[in-house]
């Protein structure tokens, strides 16, 4: 089980996790022991959230979101199995903390009647400088 905060834990059977040879430092300790991580999360068929949640936790995982709805994070930073095991679900908890959280609304407000005003004075100044930038006639 995964908690996720005081009401949403994540059973077992939604993480499934995949070990394989990491890349990077490690001298033969990285051709011989399987270090990465990829930990797979079940999210469009979890039971633990909301309809909402999974469509803010879609558009935060981007490419780790999977045509049969999965968010796949990988995990090679350190030598330790353990360790990347536990970078991989730390980063699965942060992102479902921040799909957690619904954005604000925002409220529709109108110019001021004093902004108005500044902006087309600025804009009729603007014309100004312009216009005085064409051909000068000659005077006979």
């Amino acid at each position: 089980m995964l908690r996720i905060n005081d009401t949403i834990t994540l059973a077992d059977w939604e993480l499934t996790e995949n070990f394989s040879r990491s890349s990077g430092p490690g001298g033969q300790n990285v051709n011989k022991v399987e270090t990465a991580v990829e930990l797979r999360f079940e999210a469009e068929r979890s039971p633990h959230l909301s309809g909402p949640v999974k469509t803010r936790l879609k558009r935060l995982a981007g490419r780790r979101w999977t045509l049969d709805g999965a968010i796949v994070i990988r995990a090679e930073e350190t030598r330790s199995q353990i360790r990347n095991r536990e970078l991989a679900r730390e980063r699965l908890v942060e992102m479902i903390q921040a799909a957690l959280v619904a954005p604000k609304r925002r409220i529709a407000t109108k110019p001021t009647l004093g902004s108005q005003r500044r902006r087309l004075a600025a804009k009729a100044v603007r014309g100004e400088v312009k216009a005085g930038r064409g051909r000068v006639a000659e005077e006979d």
